[in-house]
């Protein structure tokens, strides 16, 4: 089907898309789209019968396999894949060589190999590949991106990024470096360096200085198991100096401790989940010792990806080359378990 043939006149039809994976995060966007409207999901994959079923509409089509999918290309405008991270390259680049759209969770692939080839292959089919960054979607993150812009705090010297998640994920093949591409830095450590590097329009990054830890013990690279705390410094050219650290299973205190603090010449602006939330952030404003609140509250965002997507596929769904920015994103993780 056609993007293009789904506006008659002023109404939008919404978008047949085929949803591959049905686990939390799937069910979670595949609720966003019918919530706003935009979407219905046409077919339903997941290896788990159970979960595809449940998330079914009356006229979906529920199958087990990429492949059986695919059969249906034809009648779809594209694919929402939510699986584990080893399978990310294989179905989007099938996805994509069937002529579908494509949104992908994060990470999009497991190094910059996988990415610079799906990304590749999105530019030669001349098709729409999103990707699945939602803490670009913020409210906090948009009040402070907008203040960042327009210089009110002065030069930007520091960056502190923290992203600490009181408990590890709970699928086995996460923990597996072979599948997962590795640990809390491809699962958490992604949405810090992709909202820096966004913020600041993406600018070379000159040196990259990393440790990682598995229980407490230091580890190198991908290759001995994956990381549960990792901390790093990196130098933007001509920018601020980012000390980052992320983390799984961490004895916070909390659910979770996220930040992104940047200090300037003039003040500073953080942004930062309250009172150990998911999904409660605040955006405050620091003048030497005053703090100011820019914003307080709870912030429907997990969607805003996708919807975002959506939008964009509704516009036609060709190539978008704003996606290419995710490979400076993977070449910096890359470094991260290289220098480590």
């Amino acid at each position: 089907m056609k993007t293009e043939q789904m506006q008659t006149g002023n109404i939008v039809k919404p978008l047949r898309l085929g949803f591959l994976g049905m686990g939390w995060i799937g069910k979670n966007r595949l609720d966003a789209l019918v919530k706003h409207g935009v979407a219905r999901p046409a077919v339903i994959s997941d290896v788990n019968m159970e979960n595809a079923m449940a998330a079914a509409m009356d006229d979906t089509i529920v199958c087990d396999s990429m492949e059986k999918l695919l059969l249906e290309s034809s009648s779809l405008d594209g694919v929402v894949i939510a699986t584990p991270s080893a399978l990310h390259a294989e179905q989007t680049i099938a996805a994509l060589e069937a002529g579908l759209a494509v949104f992908c969770q994060k990470p999009l692939g497991r190094n910059n190999g996988e990415v610079s080839e799906i990304i590749e292959t999105a530019r030669r089919e001349n098709r729409l590949l999103g990707i699945d960054l939602s803490y670009r979607f913020l409210k906090t993150v948009s009040i402070v991106e907008k203040l960042i812009r327009c210089g009110d705090i002065g030069r930007i010297f520091a960056i502190d990024a923290v992203f600490h998640n009181a408990y590890g994920p709970d699928k086995p093949w996460f923990y597996d470096p072979e599948l997962s591409g590795g640990g809390c830095v491809i699962d958490l450590g992604v949405h810090l360096v992709d909202l820096v590097l966004w913020m600041f329009d993406f600018p070379s990054v000159t040196s990259i200085h990393s440790r990682l830890y598995a229980n407490g013990m230091r580890i190198s690279g991908r290759d001995k198991g994956v990381e549960d705390y990792a901390a790093a410094t990196i130098e933007l050219e001509n920018g601020p100096l980012v000390n980052l650290a992320c983390s799984w299973k961490l004895q916070a205190g909390t659910d979770a401790v996220i930040g992104l603090t940047f200090y300037g010449t003039e003040g500073a602006l953080s942004i930062r989940n309250f009172p150990g939330s998911f999904y409660e952030f605040k955006a405050e404003r620091y003048r030497g010792t005053s703090c100011e609140i820019l914003y307080d509250s709870s912030d429907d965002w997990g969607g805003g990806a996708i919807l975002d997507w959506a939008g964009k596929l509704l516009q036609g769904g060709l190539f978008d080359k704003s996606v290419m920015e995710v490979q400076k994103v993977t070449e910096v993780l890359d470094e991260i378990y290289k220098n480590s």
